[in-house]
Parts: C-alpha cells; sequence; structure tokens
C-alpha cells in the first residue's frame, strides 16, 4: 500500500516535469526471492527510483532495461534465474536461489487505464480490489499486455481485456480473489499461453489511537512509516491537537460515547487504548468488544485490563471468548521496551504480525523466510 501511494507521488512529480516513465512488478517468483509477486518499482527516464523489486541487486539492471522500454513504448519480461549457485555470472549477485519474472512496461500517459490510473482509482476508496496484470512467459517476444484491469468490489471493471477468449475465465478468478483473499497466478493454455497475476490490494492500515498523550507520538510516527492512516481521539482540548499530531489523518476531541461515530472502522482497523483513563478506556472498550476488530490493544499491566472485563461483566454484558480474542493487554510484544519509543516499536509489530497472522517469533527459527513456493501457476485449459 504504502509503496503504490509512494509511486503515484512519484509518476505525478515526473509527469508535471514531462519525464518518461515505467514501471517494474514482479510478476512471478519460483523458489526463493527478497520481494514476492505484487512488488513495484517505478523508474523515470533519468534514473530516479521509487519502491523496489529486490534488494537492491535487480534494480541496477531493471533501470537499463526500463529505458529501452521507454524508448520503444512496448513491455518486457525479464527473467533472473539464481538457482544456479553461481549467480555471479548474471552479474546481479542476487544470493536468492529463485526465479523472478519482471514485467517493465511503459507508462503511457494518453490511455485512460495506465497503471499509475489503476492505482489511483484503487487508493481512492477503501476498499479492496483485484489488479490483474497479463503477460506471456512462452515467448518474451510477443506482447505483454501487463498492467490492464481493476475489479472492485461492487464487480465493477476498469481497463480493457486483451483477448475475449480468457475474459468469463478471468473475470470467474478474479471474484474468487476478491472473494476469498489469496493472490494467485494462472496460466490460461491456449494460443500465445496468457499467464495471468491476479492480485488482491488491500486499503491502507487504519490505527485509531485513544489518548493523545506524549507516548502516543512514537507510535504515530512508526505507522506513518508504514503508510498506515492514523486518527487520534481524545477527550482533552489541550492534547489533541495539529501541532501535537501533524501526521495523523483526523483528529477527534469527543467523549467516548461519542467518538465512534467519527470514524470508519472496518477490518483493517487496529486499535490502542491509552488515554491513561480507566473510565475512558473502559467505556470505549464496552464499544468495541461486539464489533471483533483484527486488534485492540490495551496499555498497561494485564490486572487493569482483566479488572475493565470484570467490571463491564458485572455491568451485565456478555463477553465472548471470540471477542476476546482480539484484545491484546498488554498491548505489544515482548523485546524489552522500556521508553516511549521501544514500546511504540513492541505494539507497531505485534499489530503487523497479527494482520499477516504471524506469531511474532524470530526468523531464526524458521527454515524459509520467504515462502515463495505458494506463488505456483495454476494451468487452465480453454476449450
Amino acid at each position: 500500500m504504502k509503496e503504490l501511494q509512494d509511486i503515484v507521488q512519484a509518476f505525478d512529480k515526473a509527469d508535471k516535469n514531462g519525464k518518461q516513465t515505467a514501471l517494474a512488478t514482479v510478476v512471478h517468483v519460483e523458489g526463493s526471492s527478497y520481494r514476492r509477486a505484487g512488488a513495484r518499482m517505478l523508474i523515470t527516464e533519468d534514473g530516479e527510483l521509487t519502491g523496489a523489486i529486490s534488494g537492491g541487486c535487480l534494480e541496477g539492471d531493471a533501470l537499463r532495461k526500463a529505458r529501452l522500454v521507454m524508448a520503444q513504448n512496448k513491455p518486457m519480461l525479464v527473467t533472473y534465474d539464481t538457482t544456479d549457485d553461481d549467480d555471479a555470472k548474471l552479474g546481479v549477485g542476487l544470493g536468492c536461489n529463485g526465479i523472478i519474472h519482471i514485467l517493465i512496461e511503459p507508462i503511457l500517459t494518453d490511455r485512460q487505464d495506465n497503471p499509475i490510473q489503476l492505482f489511483k482509482l484503487f487508493l481512492s476508496k477503501r476498499e479492496p480490489v483485484v489488479l490483474i496484470t497479463l503477460f506471456t512467459m512462452n515467448d518474451k517476444q510477443a506482447s505483454q499486455p501487463g498492467t490492464c484491469l481493476l475489479l472492485t468490489k461492487n464487480t465493477d471493471i476498469k481497463g480493457t481485456f486483451p483477448d475475449e477468449a480468457i475474459k468469463d475465465m478471468l473475470l470467474a478468478d478474479a471474484k474468487d480473489v476478491l472473494v476469498n483473499g489469496n493472490s494467485v497466478t494462472k496460466t490460461y493454455i491456449y494460443g500465445d499461453k496468457f499467464t495471468c497475476f491476479i492480485e488482491l490490494l488491500q486499503p491502507a492500515v487504519s490505527l485509531v489511537l485513544f489518548g493523545a498523550g506524549n507516548d502516543a507520538i512514537p507510535l504515530v510516527q512508526l505507522a506513518d512509516v508504514l503508510g498506515w492512516h492514523i486518527y487520534i481521539v481524545d477527550g482533552r482540548s489541550n492534547y489533541a491537537i495539529p501541532e501535537r499530531f501533524p501526521l495523523a489523518k483526523k483528529i477527534i476531541m469527543a467523549r467516548p460515547e461519542n467518538a465512534l461515530a467519527q470514524i470508519v472502522i472496518d477490518d483493517r482497523t487496529v486499535i490502542v487504548l491509552m488515554t491513561h483513563n480507566y473510565i475512558y478506556d473502559m467505556a470505549v472498550l464496552k464499544q468495541l468488544l461486539p464489533l471483533q476488530l483484527p486488534y485492540v490493544g490495551a496499555l498497561g499491566p494485564k490486572k487493569r485490563l482483566l479488572r475493565m472485563l470484570e467490571e463491564l461483566r458485572d455491568e451485565g454484558m456478555e463477553i465472548t471468548d471470540e471477542q476476546l480474542a482480539s484484545v491484546y493487554g498488554p498491548t505489544g510484544l515482548d523485546i524489552g521496551s522500556e521508553n516511549a519509543d521501544e514500546i511504540a516499536l513492541s505494539i507497531i509489530a505485534e499489530m503487523q504480525a497479527v494482520l499477516n497472522n504471524r506469531m511474532g517469533t524470530s526468523l531464526r527459527h524458521k527454515n524459509a523466510i520467504h515462502n515463495r513456493h505458494t506463488g505456483h501457476i495454476i494451468k487452465q485449459t480453454l476449450h
């Protein structure tokens, strides 16, 4: 999400200055790689790079090929094979032991459905979409349609089908990804054997902080680096002010019973209760529990949270195990945090782990860190 935001901003700047641009997209990975399918990088004619397609080892070669793409106004599929231990012969020194397929396409500003326009459509609304990128792996000299279609939550279609023969199957697969939430790569076997990367794009994470104290400031700063949308809620007029939180998307001064009505809450919303006001935090928690959000963090000792829950039960509120599963108190990972900056790091890390269904353990205990084997190609034969 943050990468797409940066790419769109960089494109607008380059376009304003009359510079040509090209988009490099990792469309398929076999084995291990630093970035997975969906990683992107915008390249300008004078060599400015925004985003990343690797850990830095592919960018130089991609820049050279992007200049050719811009000169010819023709997309190009590039494959880097590092399964050979001696990958230095490629001149890029990947060291990843995988095969990475990268599509480089020129951004044609006269086309209303160019990739940047599709990105802007996605970024303009807070809802998931499916982005479709078509390419041909068996013949790299053949036409490469590139990033060509976007399917919205309401099944509206933006873009054009490069071949009507695959339209019905492509739409069915895209709708399946939109519903089930797993990006896939499929090869439609006929003629030139189009390979299709069907990618789910999720809206930015919304971080809602109930509490505008000094300890909220580093949380806001870290969340902003990740491209999250930040909302500050507090009942104190001298705390909830833009001068203290210039990076926040919205600052709300409200009583707890009036706060949630002013925020869009969805399954990409994470929340921390950190007002240091027991009554305020408990009043908010009472409203949040039925929503079963991905993450509700409670700052402070565990006994404080348990006391809140017990008092809510005493008031007659039924609290289920499913509701409690999304409550994290004390909030944050156990990384030995002491000051506000370190605590903010532990909270953001735990949120990131929860959103990605991970445990937040050390990578040294895993046999593989990328799990790119899930990106296999599914063959779909047309009749």
